[in-house]
């Protein structure tokens, strides 16, 4: 039955965080006053502002600092960066595009069995936690990936890491974990 080990897995990525500079001090007031899809929040000092291709929502800042999310893959979460900064230099700003970083990588996996939650945790308990009364899955973080995931008794896994490598990484080093606690439908 090593025929389950050689299925492929699909790592759906749900959302890439990324951050950049302008290098310039922006006037938040004139974006919201002539940008459009422009959201300005005066009390907490930013505006969010919405792109549509790629599918980004950016958090600005009047330092120039600038958070993207949403993106689908580090690919679109920087074409979408740049698109950003490029309509901030037609609103008039002095914008140098710079230190882009992908700093957060949200991903889904769904393993092609149940688990058993209470085995994997006992299994690893060094890594993994596991409170039914506080959430339904168990917790397990690879320290050297600095990724974290997220397991459910389905078989369904959310993946938090650096970057798509380590978000991959990861899954590929949780799977045999989990298939040893996998579940036999009928017994």
């Amino acid at each position: 039955m090593d025929s389950d080990v050689d299925e492929s897995l699909d790592i759906i990525i749900t959302n890439v965080v990324a951050t950049f500079r302008t290098r310039c001090h922006l006037n938040l007031r004139t974006i919201a006053l002539k940008g459009i899809n422009v959201i300005y929040k005066p009390e907490v000092g930013k505006v969010l502002m919405k792109i549509r291709k790629p599918n980004i929502s950016a958090s600005i800042w009047s330092s120039g600092k600038i958070i993207c999310t949403g993106a689908a893959s580090e690919n679109d979460a920087k074409v979408g960066a740049r698109r950003l900064a490029r309509y901030l230099q037609k609103l008039g700003f002095k914008v140098s595009f710079s230190d882009f970083k992908v700093v957060n990588v949200l991903a889904v996996c769904s393993m092609p069995f149940a688990i058993h939650l209470i085995d994997f945790t006992k299994n690893n308990r060094s890594i993994a936690s596991y409170e039914p009364e506080l959430h339904p899955a168990a917790t397990y973080r690879i320290k050297h990936l600095k990724a974290t995931i997220q397991v459910f008794s389905t078989g369904s896994i959310t993946i938090t890491g650096p970057n798509v490598q380590n978000v991959a990484a990861a899954v590929e080093t949780i799977y045999p974990l989990l298939f040893e606690c996998k579940k036999f439908l009928g017994k």
